[in-house]
């Protein structure tokens, strides 16, 4: 099978060149591109993009307004596969899982598979956002029904032909792709799979209050989909 790798970044030009050499060693089985979306970072980032690219690794500088929905977007609408990996560039989702996650995903005949966070435990995460993960996700959970353990996760393989489908009916806003794309579809297939989620390798997390507003807004726009979704059967 065939994936392209879509990796929005800002301002992370200490793990681009690591994670790059990290997933060629844990993609050696199958045909792939990676694509690097850099939402026009202020440190050396495109430098360190410029020096790595290649024949299967490219980027795309976004001059718009920031945003890691919409740099996805970008990536994808890129790419020349059939089969997308989303995952960050901070290194906290662990190259070294994609083997496992591409193989669950390819036997299982998956048109979407997670990256499910380990929540009985912190883990790669502060104290503060495991707590506002857990509570998010019961949020979530409670209004929007519970698709998977993880609709927080930033790391899943979905299918390009999926994706496009669903993309006129997404909120496309903010930093959670991947709750956007699973509750916008009824009876979605999901499949999951277990990560070990690192600890930050470089940089500060990107987390602030306009990454909740819209994660807060992205609820609402669903629940509000939902429930007159449900009227107009009645």
């Amino acid at each position: 099978m065939n994936f392209s790798v879509i990796i929005p970044i800002l301002n992370e030009s200490k793990n681009i060149e690591p994670l790059s050499k990290l997933l060629k060693k844990n993609l050696i089985n199958v045909k792939f591109e990676i694509i690097f979306v850099d939402d026009n970072s202020t440190d050396n980032s495109k430098k360190i993009l410029e020096k790595i690219k290649s024949h299967n690794i490219n980027y795309i500088i976004r001059r718009k307004k920031k945003d890691l929905t919409q740099s996805c977007f970008e990536g994808i609408l890129k790419s020349k596969y059939e089969n997308l990996v989303i995952m960050d560039g901070d290194l906290q989702h662990r190259p070294e899982c994609l083997k496992g996650m591409i193989k669950k995903y390819t036997t299982n005949n998956s048109v979407l598979l997670i990256g499910v966070r380990d929540f009985s435990k912190t883990n790669g995460l502060s104290f503060i956002r495991f707590l506002a993960s857990k509570i998010i996700i019961i949020f979530i959970n409670t209004l929007l029904g519970n698709k998977t353990k993880d609709p927080m996760s930033g790391f899943f393989i979905i299918k390009k032909k999926l994706f496009l489908k669903l993309q006129p009916q997404l909120y496309g806003k903010g930093f959670k792709i991947l709750a956007d794309l699973i509750y916008s579809q009824k009876n979605l297939r999901i499949h999951e799979y277990k990560i070990s989620f690192k600890k930050r390798y470089k940089n500060i997390s990107k987390m602030n209050i306009i990454v909740l507003i819209h994660i807060l807004l992205l609820i609402i726009t669903k629940f509000y989909n939902k429930l007159f979704s449900n009227l107009f059967k009645l």
